[in-house]
């Protein structure tokens, strides 16, 4: 019965598949830059900024954007010292959808994340001790949720607003962001 199930659920992915091809359209679409606030898990918000593309539709109202962002955090009290940062590299889908007789376009979305999460932690020189820095990095992968809305602003320009929760461990955040996009060609 398993052997039957999985054969007919290839020979329907088979079948679809040219039709999902047909209704893409991948490629570099639009270059954009955005800014915002971003308030990580344990810790006060900060300010964070980043790069995307628009690399067209996976399906008529599914589109790939990935992206790089970046912040970081310190705190200093009595010669202690703190520092977070972290650079992201990851990949989201945006379901547009479909609102009549409107320039704006709300989506929703869900995404994959590396996280390059590096912390430092400075003492100041106590009781004859010299002053000590630890640090640590490591690589975490995260879940992004969220949404937002996309209008234009000229022929050539977007404006995006968006909100989004990514789901890191240690280091998950709430992010709302802003930015412009360029549409690249003709």
């Amino acid at each position: 019965m398993k052997r039957n199930a999985l054969l007919l659920t290839l020979v329907l992915v088979a079948a679809m598949a040219p039709t999902a091809m047909a209704q893409s359209d991948i490629g570099f679409k639009k270059l954009g830059v955005a800014a915002g606030f971003v308030s990580p898990e344990n810790l006060d918000g900060t300010f964070m900024f980043g790069a995307f593309a628009d690399l067209g539709t996976i399906t008529p109202n599914i589109g790939l954007e990935p992206r790089l962002d970046y912040w970081s955090w310190s705190q200093s009290a009595s010669g202690f010292e703190s520092k977070v940062h972290d650079f992201v590299f990851g990949a989201r889908g945006k379901y547009y959808f479909d609102v009549q007789k409107s320039k704006v376009r709300p989506f929703a979305g869900a995404g994959l994340a590396l996280h390059f999460v590096g912390v430092e932690a400075t003492t100041p020189p106590m009781g004859g001790f010299p002053a000590m820095t630890v640090s640590d990095s490591q690589t975490k992968l995260g879940v992004d949720l969220g949404g937002g809305l996309l209008t234009p602003l000229s022929p050539r320009v977007d404006f995006l607003g968006e909100v989004w929760y990514g789901i890191v461990s240690d280091v998950s955040q709430f992010s709302l962001r802003a930015g412009v996009s360029m549409k690249l060609g003709s």
